[in-house]
């Protein structure tokens, strides 16, 4: 009996003490947060004094600098809410697939808190952002604390405790060490920017230590209540999730011979490339006469000559569906689920390479082309590329289409016939869109319908997107247990 109360007595003191320590650096950084809004609410002296010749010195530097202000204003980015917020969304649903609920909970509460946490502070507070002599940002709202510097805080830290575990052993010092260093340029880059003073960043800090280290302790209790190990948090919040959790566990090598697809991929791209200046060249100076030339001269006065209101807005929303955010957000969404069901690297490469190829395509290509755009009123204005090929065109057949190539093998449900569809109608909606917008010409949607037909087929034949299913890989959730990841919140509370 002796021995037994000994043995248990001997990790829960461990854990005791870590967690001394753990407490005392939460219990400062909230103690320090709390001085420092004080501080910044009774306009103490010494750091009004300090804050603004900070900001002013910063301004200073940054001001003549439009190169520098781009590279700042993209750092600014990575802290912002619709990018942390896609990181912990993304993540909270691959942690459900994955059957990590306990995790994906985590990683909600800690989110949500930190986004209650800033406005209602902000208001509290009151503080009015800096006024310098030559602005080059603006953010609205109040400026107490930095919101960028308390969410990448919090973000960033729970995403690193969560994932921790995925990474080998060797490679996770380096991985806090570049958190820590994201998050401080973050936080530099507000006060570089204009748009915070430096005790709106260091509070951001404190506040963001202090709430990311109640939820983790937190967490840890929860752990100790059910008789589970508490180990450092240098190994993550839960370190026997560590082969669940870790994006792609059971795939060796993403390609076979890298090198030999690599020079399959270039000289493929090269003969695309070929293609596309033969056709664009074509139809550009050379087709006149022809059924092409009617086509580029009829279909856009066409389209013109019935324009309405109605038509025109509508014409707006379906041409968005091909640009590069939209584009860019359907990827940043189907990629990671991808992942995480699958467990395989390669479908989301074959994504990857056919946006990488379509988008070097269609630059080089109209670069080396300079088609003007139809003879009649462009809706959009100056467009700072040619007409030839429709890169929103051409961008939404290569992903809608790769989709598709992907999630049709993959499970026997009726909603894979929904890629098929999409793979069609997007591209015809948003097509018929720029050309009634009169931004191109219908043999510009020719030469993207000609990129993506020669651009998709190579890279399924160098890539194999879809050979893990050949050898007989399942998704991590059955077609027939998707209703199953509904209780996956539900049962989050439940001992193993």
């Amino acid at each position: 009996m002796t021995a037994v109360k000994e043995a248990t007595r001997r990790p829960l003191g461990h854990f005791a003490e870590r967690s001394l320590a753990g407490l005392l650096v939460v219990a400062g950084a909230g103690v320090g947060f709390g001085v420092l809004l004080m501080l910044v609410r009774f306009h103490w002296g010494p750091l009004y004094h300090a804050d603004h010749e900070a900001a002013e010195w910063f301004n200073g530097l940054v001001a003549p600098h439009h190169p520098l202000v781009t590279v700042l204003q993209a750092v600014t980015d990575l802290g912002g809410r619709p990018v942390l917020i896609w990181l912990i969304t993304i993540a909270v649903v691959g942690l459900l697939i994955r059957r990590q609920s306990r995790l994906a909970v985590y990683l909600i509460i800690t989110g949500v808190g930190g986004l209650i946490l800033d406005p209602s502070l902000k208001a509290l507070v009151g503080r009015l952002r800096p006024v310098v002599d030559v602005p080059v940002a603006s953010a609205p709202g109040n400026s107490f604390p930095s919101g960028h510097a308390l969410g990448s805080f919090v973000a960033y830290g729970a995403l690193l405790l969560v994932f921790l575990p995925a990474v080998a052993p060797r490679w996770r010092k380096p991985a806090i060490a570049i958190a820590a260093v994201l998050v401080l340029l973050v936080g530099l880059t507000r006060i570089a920017l204009g748009v915070h003073f430096v005790s709106d960043v260091l509070g951001g800090w404190l506040l963001g230590a202090a709430w990311l280290g109640v939820t983790a302790y937190a967490f840890r209790l929860w752990r100790r209540e059910r008789g589970r190990p508490v180990p450092s948090l240098t190994e993550g919040l839960e370190p026997e999730a560590g082969r669940e959790i870790k994006p792609a566990p059971a795939e060796e090598h993403v390609l076979e011979h890298p090198r030999s697809s690599v020079a399959e991929l270039l000289v493929g791209w090269v003969l695309v490339f070929g293609a596309l200046y033969a056709f664009g060249m074509y139809v550009s100076h050379h087709a006149k006469g022809t059924v092409f030339d009617t086509l580029d001269t009829e279909v856009p006065r066409w389209f013109a000559d019935r324009r309405t209101d109605t038509l025109t807005d509508l014409s707006w929303w379906w041409s968005k569906f091909g640009d590069t955010h939209a584009i860019l957000l359907v990827s940043l969404v189907f990629c990671p689920i991808v992942l995480a069901v699958w467990k395989r690297w390669r479908p989301v490469l074959f994504v990857v390479l056919a946006m990488f190829g379509e988008l070097s395509l269609f630059l080089a290509s109209a670069r080396v082309v300079e088609r003007p755009r139809p003879p009649v009123e462009n809706l959009d204005g100056q467009m700072p590329t040619s007409s030839f090929p429709s890169g929103h065109i051409a961008a939404t057949i290569c992903l809608w289409t790769a989709m598709a190539i992907i999630v049709l093998p993959r499970t026997d449900r009726w909603w894979r016939w929904l890629f098929v569809a999409l793979a069609v109608i997007m591209p015809v909606g948003v097509a018929t869109s720029r050309m009634y917008r009169g931004m191109h010409h219908p043999t510009d949607f020719m030469g993207a319908i000609l990129l993506g037909a020669l651009w998709l087929p190579l890279l399924w034949w160098v890539v194999r997107p879809n050979e893990d299913v050949r050898r007989g890989n399942r998704p991590a959730i059955e077609s027939e247990q998707v209703h199953e990841l509904d209780d996956e919140l539900a049962s989050a509370g439940r001992e193993d």
